[in-house]
């Protein structure tokens, strides 16, 4: 009788997820509601379908939003502001021609990939390809051939470093969920991320961008005259500037692992670099170094206003993904999770492709990478907090996998590729050869690399 009753429930409960992603479907993309109010919304009625007691619904929708706002809003507001200077700077400009003046014209695409890289670690994906679109266009135009062929190695440079690697709200917010080691993290983020950009970002996108012949777009134009009277920060500058925090971050990972096997001791200096590596505290030692050193032709009032415009954007995304936090804090609180789990153990899935399979089903759905990392990472949450054996290496390796399933099948519900479209003046048709199937191999194959290192280590 009680298996009966245990069956029903976790039958229900898996019901009432499943209601609550298409309900949640529903308002952002056919009534066109916003995420933050849809996800909010989904996440009461969620709660009072799954019988949480009402006192206690408001302080779990808060617990969840502010758990996950605790370790992002930080991050990328740094990170935004970082980017902003060192794009007015002239820092992204600097990066590509010196990159090109090394590497040759005929390697441009690969100059212009990795300058993005680069400039992708501290900046979003949609606002690294604004600030990297001149650059695209000037050498495009310079060069000639497809515009195509420099774009699609800058634009999944952006993509795997906003997927894969902290700052970046999505794998911040999954190994906050999941209870991963941020430094660990950016190590495991740079392996997966590297590699899966060179095979299909590089290889592949260079490949799209011979075979479809696209005109250079007219988008391009000086916004800020001003601009003109700065001289442009020296690339090793802006290299060792971009390299500081991580720099920090591993120097924090690697104490505290040395401490932890007992090889270094635990007095106050290595306890202080402990501190400094803390990835919001590597950022702000970023940011005000960038401000040392990029901002005296600025002037306070410009640079306020850099920050400024830096913010604006990604207050809607870091609301949004507070919201997908409230929405998992939610699923574990009622107890979806943990159904989700058990069924998934029954059938026997490993717990890394349960991981990808889940968030690639939340992408394609809704179109948000951010919300579907963010929500697969805590439904899988209880999977992991309930297998044992797991070290900190399995679970950085099931972070990736997420951010890989988080990115698969771009298509009309995802602002990146109407940004992609737009921008580089394609059509649907073409995106879809290009952008869609670029996104899906940069998740798979970032997918099957997190699968070797959850398997090797």
């Amino acid at each position: 009788m009680n298996q009966t009753i245990e069956v029903a429930s976790t039958g229900y409960l898996l019901g009432v997820a499943a209601v609550a992603i298409a309900l949640l479907l529903v308002l952002i993309m056919k009534f066109k509601v916003h995420a933050f109010a849809s996800l909010i919304l989904v996440s009461f009625l969620t709660a009072l379908a799954t019988g949480i007691e009402l006192p206690k619904i408001v302080p779990d929708m808060l617990s969840g939003f502010g758990g996950t706002l605790a370790s992002v809003a930080v991050l990328v507001g740094l990170g935004a502001m970082i980017g902003k200077i060192l794009e007015y700077s002239g820092g992204a400009q600097t990066l590509a021609d010196s990159l090109i003046a090394v590497l040759g014209e005929k390697r441009a695409p690969l100059a212009l990939g990795i300058a993005s890289l680069l400039f992708g670690f501290p900046i979003f994906f949609d606002a690294g390809l604004v600030v990297m679109l001149p650059v695209i266009l000037s050498v495009a135009a310079r060069l000639g051939g497809s515009v195509l062929l420099y774009a699609l190695p800058a634009t999944c440079s952006f993509s795997v470093m906003h997927a894969f690697l902290p700052p970046h709200p999505g794998p911040v917010a999954a190994a906050g969920i999941l209870g991963a080691n941020v430094g660990m993290l950016l190590i495991v983020g740079l392996i997966v991320a590297l590699p899966t950009w060179y095979i299909v970002g590089y290889l592949y996108g260079t490949w799209c961008g011979r075979k479809w012949i696209v005109p250079l777009p007219k988008l391009f134009a000086e916004q800020d005259n001003k601009r003109k009277d700065i001289t442009p920060p020296k690339f090793t500058t802006v290299v060792c500037v971009l390299l500081l925090p991580m720099v920090l971050i591993f120097l924090n990972t690697g104490v505290t692992t040395l401490q932890a096997s007992g090889v270094l001791p635990q007095n106050a200096f290595f306890s202080l670099l402990t501190v400094l590596g803390q990835t919001p505290i590597a950022l702000l030692i970023t940011l005000l170094l960038a401000v040392l050193i990029f901002c005296k032709p600025f002037g306070g009032k410009k640079l306020n206003e850099l920050c400024e415009n830096a913010l604006a954007p990604v207050c809607s995304v870091i609301l949004v993904t507070g919201a997908g936090g409230m929405f998992g804090g939610i699923l574990r609180a009622s107890g979806i999770g943990d159904a989700l789990a058990a069924t998934l153990n029954d059938l026997g899935i490993p717990v890394i492709l349960a991981a990808f399979i889940i968030s690639g089903c939340l992408r394609i759905a809704q179109g948000s990478a951010t919300v579907a990392l963010t929500t697969a990472a805590a439904l899988i949450a209880p999977i992991v907090h309930n297998t044992a054996g797991l070290s900190s290496m399995d679970i950085c390796a099931i972070v990736a996998a997420i951010s890989g399933g988080s990115i698969i099948v771009s298509h009309f519900n995802d602002s990146g590729f109407w940004l992609v479209k737009g921008l580089f003046g394609i059509d649907e048709k073409l995106t879809l050869k290009t952008w869609t199937v670029l996104e899906t191999m940069l998740g798979t194959v970032g997918f099957a690399i997190s699968c070797i290192l959850y398997v090797v280590f």
